[in-house]
């Protein structure tokens, strides 16, 4: 069983930049695909970006593409998500998910088997 964390949300005055952080607690995700969603107030939880188990393919939403980069460092059991740029709209709770296997899945939480509490994101005006 993964258990996995994210960590660095906070309030960034629009424009600015955060960096979040994911690890394992427990297990490890090396091998699997990751990913971020995030849930807004009064929203659904929506997909914003994944990466693949290697770090060679990423896929992002096009409302972050120009401004989001997720990367991962395998060595450090650790998923990333660099956001730049960041607007009032990206204000939401944060998640980091992991598929078990090595084909990607996709971006529907369905297909995501371990999930993170979440970290705040607030992007003030």
């Amino acid at each position: 069983q993964v258990q996995l964390v994210e960590s660095g949300g906070g309030l960034v005055q629009a424009g600015g930049s955060l960096r979040l952080s994911c690890t394992a607690s427990r297990g490890s995700f090396v091998n699997y695909n990751a990913a971020w969603f995030r849930q807004a107030p009064g929203e659904k939880r929506e997909f914003v970006a994944a990466i693949n188990w290697e770090g060679l393919r990423t896929y992002y939403i096009d409302s972050v593409q120009d401004r989001f980069i997720i990367d991962r460092d395998n060595g450090e059991n650790a998923v990333y998500l660099y956001m730049r740029r960041l607007k009032p709209a990206d204000t939401a709770v944060y998640y980091c998910a992991a598929q078990s296997g090595q084909v990607y899945r996709g971006p529907l939480e369905k297909e995501y088997d371990y999930w993170g509490q979440g970290t705040q994101v607030t992007v003030s005006s």
